[in-house]
């Protein structure tokens, strides 16, 4: 394992653990695969990892497995504020001292402003008293390093990255989102103000994996590199001497394991002429299949009205990546024979889903666009008795 270090001089590993995605079981987190999982990535070198408020059962999972296997101190935990639930001082110790009793800590080691897209919600956190609040924690060491993960445009990013002596920030960055978002130009600043700099969705919630046209596979194939496309995406981010940790929501003990050797072998500037020509070609082939540029965050969920939002997109970019048969075949598995209804069809063009979107998404009118092209009437009357059959047999 490779580390780079903070501002602070502690050593970081390259790879961090995202915490969002763990595997469940029943209602909650499968607490015993995640303990497997969590700790072969420790035993390998990560110790920096990442989880949130609001990721369903994440801080309490983390909490009990770094308490049953004694490692609290040996490793960097980070986990969020949920500044869009913050209406008033007083919130802001209620909600961290929850999640130091889940954690089952009593300090954080990197303490992050959860989803800020815009200068608005930074001034609104300054009016309830945060400035204040964070220098309190900092000086009682509940929190050791400051920073705010970010989902925007590159100008707010940089008006917010320079209203405040932060310690770290969080950026949606790969080869693909370049320069959407913060992109290469809120990295490089960040980095110029000596800010550890955390990469999330580094593959685009596996988008870079799984849902990789065949021209863009071809294209890596015929590169001379030995690497998986998750490799291609590490590799390149690691290239970037500014990127200090790269996250990634590992839920499998073989995928920990192909990360950390990723981890432990790619070096910055090691990205030669023709490595770098042949991202461009996935780019170009990726660009020319995609309709809807979801990575399945599900920072919109839940819907009011139970639309599978990131499900139906996934199924979409499934038909142009894929085909179309494989995008409805994909859809009616999982979306249209779940037991609660999750159409499109039940979008009441409310637009609470797009407030909440990282990537600012026309969501209802793409969920409209979706549904046209996944429900054609033979598959609606197929959907329905089909539905009408399975739950009638199930009681």
């Amino acid at each position: 394992m490779q580390y780079r270090k903070d501002r602070r001089g502690n050593e970081l590993s390259i790879l961090g653990y995202g915490c969002m995605r763990f595997t469940r079981k029943g209602n909650g987190v499968d607490i015993d695969k995640a303990e497997k999982e969590l700790m072969a990535a420790y035993r390998a070198g990560v110790n920096y990892f990442d989880t949130a408020y609001i990721y369903p059962g994440s801080e309490a999972a983390v909490g009990e497995i770094f308490e049953r296997n004694r490692i609290r101190d040996k490793i960097n935990l980070a986990t969020k504020l949920p500044q869009y639930l913050i209406g008033n001082r007083t919130a802001l110790d209620r909600y961290f001292n929850e999640e130091l009793s889940r954690l089952r800590t009593d300090y954080v080691d990197y303490y992050l402003m959860h989803h800020l897209t815009d200068v608005a919600m930074w001034e609104k956190l300054k009016k309830v008293g945060i400035l204040d609040w964070i220098e309190e924690k900092k000086q009682s060491g509940a929190i050791r390093s400051i920073g705010f993960s970010y989902h925007g445009n590159t100008e707010n990013f940089l008006k917010i990255l320079h209203d405040y002596d932060w310690d770290f920030c969080q950026i949606q960055y790969n080869y693909l989102d370049e320069v959407s978002q913060a992109g290469r130009a809120g990295l490089q600043a960040a980095a110029e103000k000596g800010l550890a700099v955390m990469i999330m969705e580094p593959l685009r919630g596996g988008k870079l994996v799984n849902m990789l046209p065949e021209a863009a596979k071809q294209a890596m194939r015929e590169s001379g590199r030995a690497w998986s496309p998750a490799e291609w995406g590490l590799r390149w981010l690691y290239n970037q001497p500014e990127v200090t940790v790269v996250l990634s929501g590992m839920n499998s003990v073989e995928m920990v394991e192909a990360n950390c050797r990723t981890a432990s072998e790619a070096m910055a500037g090691a990205f030669t002429e023709a490595d770098f020509e042949t991202l461009e070609k996935v780019k170009r082939a990726i660009r020319e299949k995609e309709k809807v540029g979801c990575t399945g965050c599900r920072y919109c969920m839940p819907c009011p009205k139970g639309v599978d939002i990131p499900g139906i997109f996934r199924s979409y970019n499934t038909m142009f990546s894929e085909s179309k048969s494989a995008g409805r075949s994909q859809f009616i598995q999982t979306v249209g024979l779940t037991k609660e209804p999750a159409f499109a069809s039940q979008c009441i063009r409310c637009g609470k889903c797009e407030q909440h979107c990282p990537q600012s998404l026309p969501i209802r009118e793409k969920l409209q666009e979706a549904d046209r092209a996944l429900r054609p009437l033979p598959y609606k009357i197929a959907i329905r008795a089909a539905r009408a059959f399975m739950f009638r047999k199930s009681g």
